[in-house]
């Protein structure tokens, strides 16, 4: 209920402090992505590709190597720049310890540099694994990449906003923000994507399906033994 009353006053904030003809754009590319008929992110029950990115230390971080310690919640998001990614980023960090306690972990990845993500990390006070993936190839595996369409890159200039200097790349990409439950043997147990970037999953959701996974693990173990 936290991270939806923060997203619903940081939509609040955005519409009550941005120009019309900037709206209008910023819904339109919601509304583009949401009609396009294309089937993002990889699906549940579907493997989860391996991949190992930098965290904001500069350390090597691989996912099958994490999920030999436990279930991982991975979760995509756009940038510290972005005001719903941080409501996220804050009510996932006030989560994880019931994460841990479910003997799972949290990783997010976004494309912006490993600069950004340290001054993003010590900021919030965020304590789970950060990841810069800024050329954007992780999202491409996990089919949530998108390229920033023209009339979006000429809105955010205006604003001051250069997201290929701030993800120190030549392109203007981002992912659709998702998150993805996947289990210990490393099949994706839930996927939650969502083009509307206003809206992310809801805490309680995450600990819903870690419990569901710790059940069907418990309960596929014990059909072995018998």
């Amino acid at each position: 209920m936290l991270l939806t009353q923060a997203l619903t006053e940081a939509k609040q904030e955005f519409i009550a402090h941005t120009p019309l003809e900037i709206q209008t754009e910023m819904f339109r590319q919601i509304r583009e992505q949401q009609e396009s008929g294309i089937a993002y992110g990889r699906q549940e029950g579907q493997k989860a590709k391996d991949f190992t990115l930098k965290n904001a230390l500069g350390e090597s971080v691989n996912l099958y190597d994490e999920l030999s310690k436990g279930p991982v919640v991975l979760t995509f998001y756009r940038g510290g720049w972005c005001p719903f990614c941080n409501s996220q980023l804050k009510a996932y960090q006030k989560l994880l310890p019931d994460i841990k306690a479910l003997g799972g972990q949290l990783i997010a990845v976004s494309p912006q540099s490993p600069d950004n993500t340290l001054s993003q990390q010590e900021k919030e006070e965020l304590t789970f694994q950060v990841l810069s993936d800024t050329h954007g190839l992780v999202a491409a595996m996990y089919n949530i990449l998108y390229d920033v369409p023209d009339y979006i890159q000429d809105i955010m200039k205006q604003m001051g906003m250069d997201l290929a200097e701030y993800n120190a790349t030549n392109h203007w990409i981002l992912p659709i923000p998702s998150t993805f439950m996947i289990d210990e043997s490393g099949i994706i147990r839930s996927a939650y994507v969502n083009p509307d970037f206003m809206q992310r999953l809801d805490p309680e959701n995450i600990l819903h399906e870690l419990r569901k996974a710790l059940i069907a693990d418990s309960t596929f173990a014990a059909s072995n033994i018998a």
